[in-house]
C-alpha cells in the first residue's frame, strides 16, 4: 500500500530538485569558466579576437585597382560591409541565423529546440553565424568527428561567439564570416566566390545568386552548382522561400526568380587566373628579395604573400595589359604557321642533337625520373615510348599521344615571344608579356632572360656619334670597314644588304646598314658607346668591343626599353618601375617606390635621335607600321635580327609610351631559313603595332599621337638635311672666297 508523501516529504524533494538544479548550474557554469581560461584547451587571446588569422590571398591591382591576379594558398580575399550585396546578407540570415541581429553571439531558444527536435530523432543545426565564424577563425582542425570532443568544442565556440559579439559590431561580424567561408572550388570569401561562379563583384550579385552562393555552405559538394546543379537549383529555390518567410523577401520576387536558371559563369580559381602571370611571377620574388633585404616583417617573421592578404597596387594598366596578350596571340598563330611552312621539305633538327639531348634533360620529366633512381638506358626508353601528353598549341591544349622526345622537338620548333611597355616621363611599367603561355612556359623573358640584340643597339653608336659633332645628314660611303682590335684579329663587319654609294647617317640607319655603323663605333671607339649603354640601364654586360655596335651583346626586353626610353623622355633614364605600393591587410604600407630620375645624354642629341628614329619608320626597315598596319601616330623604332635570324626585334618609341619586342626560338640553333622571313620587322614589329593600334582605338587611355616636343632652348644640331646641303655649300663658298 502506497503511503502518502507528507508535505516535509515534498519540501524535501523540492529542496533536493532545486539543490541538483542550482548545484548543476554552478558547476556548468565554472565549466565555462574553465573553458574561458583555456583549462580543457588553448583559446584565442584578446589580440587574437582583435586580428584573427585567415589564410588570406594577397591582390595584384592594376594602375586603376582592378584585379591582376592573386597569390594564395586558399583564394580569400576581404571586402567590407558597403561591397556586399543586401541580398547576400538577406540570405544568409535567413538560412543561417535568422535571429542573428538580436542574439548576443548565442541563440539559446534554438539551442533548447535542438535537444526537443533530437528527442524526436530529427537533427537540427544550432551554431549562429557567430558560432560558426568563431569554428572557422579559431579551430585549426575543423569541426571534431568525435561527439565528446565536438561537445567540448561547442562550448568554446559559445566562450568565442560572447569574445566576438562584444568586441565587433553585428555588421563587423557578417563581414568576418563570408570573407571566410569555404565555397568550393578553390573560393574562399564572398569576393572570390563570386568571381568564381558568378563572374562578378560581391556588390552586384542577385538574388539568385545570393541564394546558390549561400546554398553552397549547406554541403560543398552536395550542392555545389558544377558538380551538382539540380540539388543546387532546388537548394537556392528552398533559401529563397526561407527569405520570404524571414520577410527579407516578397512572394512575387520569389516567383519570379525561382523560374531563372541558375546562370554560372564559372572560372576555375588557379594562381595563374587574372591577367599578367608572367608579371606576377616576377613581382612576387621581388617583393620578397625587397622584404629580406629592408627586414619588413609580420609581427617579427617573414610576410606570406599566399596567405597574409597584401596589397600590392603596381603601374600596369589593366587595358595595355590586355591588349599586349591580346596583340602576341593574334599574330604569334600567323608567324608560328609561317615558321614551320618554312621548313616544310627539311629536316630543322639534322646536326641538332646536342640540342635535343639538352631539351630531353631540363625536361620536368626527365628530373622526375631521375628522382625515382631511373638509369640513363631506362630514362632515354621512356622518352622513345609513346604516351599520352597535353601538349600546347595556339588552337588550345591537345591531348594526343606523343613520344616524349618527340614532344622535345616540338617545342623546340616553337616560336617564343615577349614584349614591354612603359611610359617614359614617369618611368611606369604599363604592359607585360614575358611569354606565350605561362601553364606550358614558365620562364620570364621580359626581365629574366637576355638575348642579343642584334641591330636595335645601333642607335647608342650613333647617340655617341651625334654627341661627338655628327650630323644625321653627314654623308659617308657605304664599304666595308676593318676596325683594329688590339690583343685580337681586326673585325670587319658582314654585309646587311649594302645600299651601295654615300649615305646619309640618317639614312644608313633607317636602312640598318653595318658597314656605316661600323664607320661611326671606328671614329668614336667602343668604350665610349659601352658607357653610354650602361648609362641607359643596359644591366647585362656589354664588352668594349666594336661588334656591340652591331649588338652582339646580350640584353633583356627590359633594359632595352629602359634604354630607348632616354631618346623618348629628353634623355633622361628613368628605372622602368612596377610596384607602387605594398599595404598589408589593415591598409598600412608596408613600401613603396618611387623612379628616380638621371641624366643620361644631352637632351638635344636625345631629340635628333627621335628624329632618326622616326625615319626608320617613314623611310626605313619599319616602313610596315604605317604602310602595311595603318598606326598613323608619331612613332620612332629600330628593327632588330640577329645572326641566322635566331632573334627578331621591334623597339618602338613615342612621347608617351615605349614597347620593346622580340621574337625567337628557346634555343638559337632553331630559326628562320631566311632573312625575309625572321627578321624583327617581320617576327616582332606586327606585334607592337597590333598593341598600339589597340591603345590609339581606346580615348580612355588619352595616348596622345601628336610629336616629340622641341627642347626649349632650339636645337643647334642640323638634322634637315636640306638645310644641311645648304650649310655645307656656303662652307665651301666662304673658304673659297678666304672667309
Amino acid at each position: 500500500m502506497n503511503k502518502k508523501l507528507s508535505q516535509e516529504d515534498i519540501r524535501k524533494y523540492n529542496y533536493g530538485l532545486w539543490k541538483l538544479l542550482i548545484g548543476g548550474m554552478i558547476l556548468f557554469a565554472l565549466f565555462i569558466i574553465a573553458i574561458g581560461f583555456g583549462l580543457f584547451g588553448e583559446l584565442p587571446s584578446f589580440r587574437d579576437i582583435e586580428h584573427p588569422k585567415s589564410n588570406q590571398a594577397s591582390e595584384i591591382l592594376a594602375d586603376d585597382g582592378r584585379v591582376l591576379g592573386t597569390y594564395f594558398v586558399q583564394n580569400r580575399s576581404s571586402v567590407s560591409y558597403q561591397e556586399i550585396s543586401p541580398n547576400v546578407i538577406n540570405a544568409l540570415i535567413a538560412t543561417e541565423d535568422v535571429r542573428f541581429k538580436e542574439h548576443s553571439g548565442i541563440d539559446f531558444k534554438r539551442t533548447f529546440t535542438i535537444f526537443l527536435y533530437a528527442i524526436v530523432g530529427k537533427k537540427q543545426g544550432g551554431s549562429t553565424i557567430t558560432q560558426q565564424l568563431a569554428l572557422n577563425l579559431f579551430s585549426e582542425e575543423g569541426r571534431q568527428k568525435n561527439f565528446l570532443k565536438r561537445i567540448l568544442q561547442k562550448f568554446q565556440e559559445w566562450v568565442i561567439a560572447v569574445k566576438l559579439e562584444r568586441n565587433y559590431t553585428k555588421e563587423e561580424i557578417l563581414v568576418m564570416y563570408l570573407n571566410t567561408v569555404d565555397f568550393g572550388n578553390q573560393a574562399y570569401g564572398i569576393k572570390s566566390a563570386a568571381r568564381v561562379y558568378f563572374n562578378t563583384t560581391p556588390d552586384k550579385l542577385t538574388v539568385g545568386q545570393s541564394a546558390t552562393l549561400i546554398g553552397i555552405l549547406k554541403g560543398i559538394s552536395r550542392y555545389s552548382p558544377t558538380r551538382n546543379p539540380e540539388r543546387s537549383l532546388a537548394r537556392r529555390n528552398t533559401i529563397m522561400g526561407l527569405m520570404v518567410k524571414a520577410d527579407l523577401l516578397s512572394q512575387q520576387e520569389l516567383d519570379t526568380e525561382k523560374e531563372k536558371p541558375l546562370g554560372l559563369r564559372f572560372s576555375a580559381a588557379t594562381v595563374n587566373d587574372g591577367i599578367a602571370p608572367y608579371f606576377r611571377t616576377v613581382l612576387k620574388s621581388d617583393i620578397k628579395r625587397i622584404f629580406q633585404e629592408r627586414s619588413i616583417l609580420n609581427n617579427g617573421v617573414p610576410y606570406d604573400l599566399d596567405r597574409d592578404g597584401l596589397k600590392i597596387y603596381t603601374t600596369l594598366n589593366y587595358d595595355m595589359q590586355v591588349y599586349a596578350e591580346e596583340a602576341q596571340k593574334e599574330y604569334m598563330k600567323i608567324l608560328q604557321a609561317s615558321f614551320i611552312k618554312s621548313w616544310k621539305g627539311r629536316n630543322p633538327f639534322k646536326g641538332k642533337e646536342m640540342q635535343i639531348e639538352q631539351g630531353m634533360k631540363r625536361s620536368d620529366r626527365y628530373k622526375a625520373l631521375q628522382l625515382e633512381g631511373k638509369s640513363e638506358k631506362e630514362i632515354k626508353e621512356d622518352f622513345n615510348t609513346p604516351t599520352k601528353l597535353s601538349i600546347f598549341t595556339w588552337r588550345g591544349n591537345i591531348d594526343t599521344l606523343m613520344k616524349p622526345i618527340d614532344s622535345v622537338k616540338y617545342y623546340k620548333m616553337l616560336l617564343r615571344n615577349a614584349m614591354m611597355a612603359m611610359d617614359p616621363q614617369t618611368g611606369l611599367v604599363k604592359a607585360w608579356v614575358g611569354g606565350i603561355n605561362y601553364e606550358h612556359f614558365k620562364y620570364d623573358q621580359v626581365k629574366m632572360g637576355t638575348r642579343q640584340v642584334g641591330s636595335t643597339a645601333k642607335p647608342f653608336t650613333y647617340a655617341v656619334a651625334i654627341e661627338n659633332g655628327y650630323s644625321p645628314c653627314f654623308s659617308v660611303l657605304n664599304e666595308p670597314v676593318t676596325i683594329e682590335v688590339p690583343g685580337s684579329q681586326p673585325w670587319t663587319p658582314r654585309s646587311s644588304g649594302t645600299v651601295p654609294g654615300y649615305l646619309t647617317l640618317q639614312k644608313a640607319l633607317a636602312l640598318s646598314q653595318n658597314y656605316i655603323a661600323a664607320y661611326l663605333m671606328k671614329q668614336v671607339g667602343p668604350t665610349a658607346v659601352a658607357t653610354l649603354a650602361k648609362k641607359m640601364g643596359i644591366t647585362s654586360d656589354v664588352p668594349a668591343y666594336p661588334s656591340i655596335a652591331l649588338g652582339s651583346f646580350d640584353a633583356s626586353v627590359y633594359d632595352m626599353v629602359g634604354a630607348y626610353s632616354v631618346f623618348a623622355n629628353k634623355g633622361v633614364w628613368t628605372k622602368p618601375t612596377y610596384i607602387v605600393r605594398i599595404e598589408d591587410r589593415n591598409g598600412v604600407v608596408l613600401y613603396n617606390e618611387k623612379p628616380i630620375p638621371v641624366p643620361a645624354m644631352n637632351e638635344e642629341v636625345a631629340y635628333v635621335m627621335t628624329r632618326m628614329l622616326r625615319g626608320v619608320v617613314t623611310n626605313g626597315t619599319g616602313w610596315r607600321l604605317a604602310g602595311k598596319y595603318g598606326v598613323k601616330g608619331a612613332i620612332g623604332g629600330k628593327t632588330g635580327t640577329t645572326q641566322n635570324n635566331s632573334d627578331g626585334w621591334f623597339m618602338g618609341i613615342s612621347p608617351q609610351l615605349v614597347a620593346g619586342v622580340w621574337t625567337g626560338c628557346e634555343d638559337r640553333a632553331f630559326h628562320f631559313i631566311s632573312t625575309a622571313q625572321g627578321d624583327g620587322a617581320t617576327t616582332a614589329l606586327p606585334i607592337f603595332a597590333g598593341f598600339m593600334k589597340r591603345v590609339y582605338a581606346n580615348p580612355k587611355l588619352k595616348i596622345s599621337q601628336a610629336d616629340f616636343e622641341v627642347p626649349k632652348n632650339g636645337v643647334s644640331i642640323t638634322y634637315d638635311c636640306n638645310q644641311y646641303q645648304q650649310q655645307e655649300q656656303k662652307t665651301e663658298l666662304d673658304e673659297k672666297l678666304g672667309f
